[in-house]
Order: structure tokens, then sequence, then C-alpha cells
């Protein structure tokens, strides 16, 4: 037996076989496959670099443990089911769970499902998938992913990142690693969600029950108005026919009315004269009444009357005589004004017929002039001449007018009585002062 080493090469071996033999084309063939096995040997023991498409690569193409994550991160269940439907006809029954195992399982290998599945994936990324292109290099492609963990495309970056040209064995690793602690915080999350989603649902079903009770108040309140309203309309419209029927007796009457003035012309004077009259007759009661007080009082002898018998008593009424009686001339007394005039120089307009039915009533001539007022100042001389007595209510009349009756009656020595406020009253004392003036003046025989 043939001793040989352990580190004899194969060729060697070969070699020394087939230079034993006789056949000399054997010999040959046994020198070739020496030679082959020996270079297939040396290129065996040499490392031959892996080439890297510049292709994506597709979902079949990816790792086997890698389908779990990208099937349930990149897509939901319920478009998982109706993708495997047409597809797996059998699925249709089993639970979420199968379904995902049967995905997982269609996906390593290329079929109708997982060319189903590449597509769903690249139109529902593909946004995502052309920013990819321009990802050059393994450590940008880290670098996107990094970043991609902390915002919310994780779905998106997970399907790029994988199915890169630049993706290696440790970064499908890293991604895995990933997901799998970003499922666990989203599992995390969820409770988180579940837990507040109750926490609304209770919030919500409270505050159902007080908008329940809210709503039956406002709808118990919009009845109450609704009726008040119906009772407010109900009396407005009785308010209104009532308004109706007393503007149609206001028109009836005012016809009425029309027609009594048309029968009647002077029917409205005629009431304006009546009132009037009804009017003067009560001042003229109420004057009256105090005339006989008045001249009860100056018939009735005062104590220092008596002790000055025989002086004449200066009469109370605020009056002054402009000038006195020359001597001689005729004075007045109180039956000389019987058939006299007296002129009454101002007074209120409404009170003229007062004033004259107080002189005529003494039997005097009643003259008057309003101090300027309306009447000319002309007739005012006029008036004066024919004047036997003038009373002056100088509260009343211009400036003009109380000069020229001063003045008249200082160059006539005309009696003139003078009072401050105009009024009935004031005519009334200041005759009777005109009066007791003239007979204080008469000469005792």
């Amino acid at each position: 037996m043939c001793q040989t080493s352990s580190s004899t090469p194969l060729s060697d071996l070969l070699r020394r076989g087939f230079a034993a033999s006789d056949d000399a084309a054997g010999s040959d063939l046994a020198r070739a496959v020496a030679r082959q096995v020996q270079a297939r040997a040396g290129a065996a023991t040499e490392p031959v670099p892996v080439e890297r498409s510049s292709r994506r690569r597709r979902l079949w193409e990816l790792p086997r443990n890698v389908f779990c994550p990208v099937l349930g991160t990149c897509l939901t269940i319920d478009r998982l089911r109706r993708l495997t439907a047409a597809v797996l006809p059998d699925c249709a029954a089993v639970d979420d769970y199968e379904l995902h195992c049967r995905a997982i399982a269609e996906s390593a290998r290329r079929s109708e499902l997982s060319e189903r599945l590449q597509r769903e994936l690249d139109t529902r990324f593909e946004r995502a998938v052309r920013q990819s292109r321009a990802i050059k290099g393994h450590a940008a492609l880290v670098a996107h992913w990094r970043q991609a963990c902390a915002g919310s495309e994780v779905a998106a970056a997970l399907w790029v990142t994988l199915t890169h040209p630049d993706c290696d064995a440790a970064l499908e690793e890293q991604v895995q690693r990933d997901i799998h602690m970003l499922q666990h915080q989203a599992g995390v999350g969820v409770r988180a969600d579940v837990q507040r989603l109750d926490a609304l649902q209770r919030e919500n079903g409270t505050l159902g029950r007080e908008l329940a009770a809210a709503q039956q108040r406002t709808t118990q309140m919009l009845a109450e108005k609704s009726a008040q309203i119906e009772r407010q309309q109900a009396e407005l419209v009785r308010l209104r026919a009532r308004l109706i029927t007393r503007d149609t007796t206001i028109d009836d009457l005012r016809a009425q009315v029309a027609q009594l003035e048309d029968a009647s012309p002077s029917l409205r004077s005629r009431q304006a004269m009546a009132r009037q009259i009804e009017q003067q007759q009560a001042r003229i009661r109420e004057l009256e009444m105090r005339l006989q007080g008045s001249r009860r009082q100056w018939q009735t002898p005062r104590p220092t009357e008596r002790a000055d018998a025989g002086r004449p008593v200066p009469s109370p009424v605020v009056a002054v005589p402009v000038a006195a009686v020359p001597p001689g001339g005729a004075v007045l007394v109180a039956e000389d004004l019987r058939d006299k005039a007296v002129l009454c120089v101002g007074g209120r307009t409404a009170s003229v017929p007062v004033y004259r039915q107080l002189v005529e009533v003494r039997g005097a001539r009643f003259l008057h002039h309003d101090g300027g007022e309306e009447d000319a100042a002309g007739q005012l001389d006029a008036h004066l001449a024919a004047a036997d007595l003038v009373i002056c209510q100088a509260g009343c009349i211009s400036h003009n007018a109380y000069w020229r009756v001063k003045d008249h009656c200082r160059r006539t020595g005309k009696q003139c009585v003078f009072v401050d406020r105009p009024s009935a009253s004031g005519l009334v004392r200041g005759l009777e002062q005109a009066i007791s003036t003239a007979a204080a003046q008469v000469p005792s025989n």
C-alpha cells in the first residue's frame, strides 16, 4: 500500500496513479484532470468578491426572515385578505394569523400572490421609492433608515430600505431589530390608546346623557315659548281688532261732526263763545264776591280813621297819580263814573271782556288800548283825549306808551291810576282808588 501525506495535493495523487499505467492515452487524460482539479482547488482557496446589482430587489428575492415585518407593517390585514382572495380561495375562512403565515410562505418564491404583493407595495409607497433613487451608498441608506425610524413613515422606509440595492445582511438585521422594538412600542401605544378610548367612551356617555337632558330642557323651553308667542299673537290680534273698531268709531264721529258743521257753519264759533262766556261768568262771580268783601272792609271805619276823621285816607293799592287835579277842575266821585269814559291801557287780551264788564257795570263807558303791543300807537292819543279816567296797567305796556300816558295826564290834569300787575282785581282796586281819591278832593260845605 502506498503511504501518502495528508498534505499531498490531489493532483499528485492522480499523477502518480496515472503514471503507473501502461496506457499513454490514460496518462495524458490523467494529467489534464490533474491540471483542472488543481486549478479548481486553487480557485476555491481565493475569496471571490460579491457583485451587487443596481436593480432594486423583488419581494421574493428578500431573505425569508424579513417577510413577517414587511407584510405585517406595510399592509393591513384587510388589504392582505383582499389580495389573497383571488389567488388563494381556501384562505377566505382562515383567521388573521393563518392568513399571515400563508402569505409569508407564498412570498418566498415568485408566484402570482408575491407579484401581486410586489405591485401593491410599489404602488402604495411609490413616492418613497421614487425618492430613494437619490440614496447612493450603504452609509446614506443607513442614515435614511435611522431618520425614518424617528418619523411617521416607517412602513415606507422599511420597504424602501430592504429592497434597496445597497442593503446588506447587517442592515437587514438592524432593520428587523428596530421594527421589533417599534412593534413593542406600538403595542404599548395601542394599549394606551385603548385606555384613552375607554375613558373617552365613558366621557362621551356622560356628555351624551347631559346633552339629552339639555335637549329635553330646550325642547320644553321651546314649547313654553311657542305657547307664549301664540298667546301674545292672539292678544295682538285682539288689540288690533279693538284698534280697528276704535278708529272706525272715530271716523264715524268725525263724519258726524263734519255733517253738523256743514249743517251749522257757526256752530264752532258759538261753542267757543259759550265756553268763553262760561269762563267770564265764573270770573265775574269771583270778582263780585271779592268786590263785596272789599266794600264791607272799606265801609267799616278803622280806629285810626276815627282819630283822624276829616283827613283823607291813602289808598292801599300800589298806584301813583301822575298829576293833581287843578284848582277848580272837575273831580270824579262815585256817581260821576256814570256815562264817563274809562280808558284801560294794557292788560291781557283774554281779560279785556272782564275789564269791560267791570267798568260797564258801574255805568261807565269802557275804552281799551293794548299799550303798543298790537294796536297802533296813534290810536292811543285819540283814546286818551276821549277818556275821563285812565287806568294804566304799567306791567304790560311799552315804554313809549307809558311815557305818552304819563305826559298826557300831566298836561291835561286828567286823573290817572297806575297798576303794577295787570289783573281784574287790580282794575277793580284802580277804580275804587280813583273814586276814593275823587271823593276825598271834593271840598266840604
